[in-house]
């Protein structure tokens, strides 16, 4: 797997969401590997803690993108593992 892209290359993230992981300092494929999902979205939560984060769009997506996943498919099991971690 190519690491190190740019995060836009990744699957699922576009420049939106792309743009809230630059906020909160996460600027490469790596650097969102070093985070994980998990913290990424706590550090995008702490940029804008009175806006409803779509789990979908940000920690799925994230999930996804570290596997070359689209969010849909990373399984209800990690999904579930993935929600339990953010509560």
């Amino acid at each position: 797997m190519v690491q190190n892209r740019k995060l836009t290359d990744l699957r699922n993230i576009g420049s939106k969401i792309a743009g809230r992981l630059n906020e909160a300092g996460i600027f490469s494929e790596d650097e969102l590997r070093f985070f994980g999902p998990v913290k990424a979205h706590r550090m995008i939560k702490e940029k804008h803690p009175n806006e409803a984060l779509p789990v979908c769009y940000y920690l799925y997506s994230f999930e996804g993108a570290l596997y070359d996943k689209h969010w849909d498919e990373i399984g209800e099991k990690r999904k579930q593992e993935l929600r339990f971690e953010i509560d």
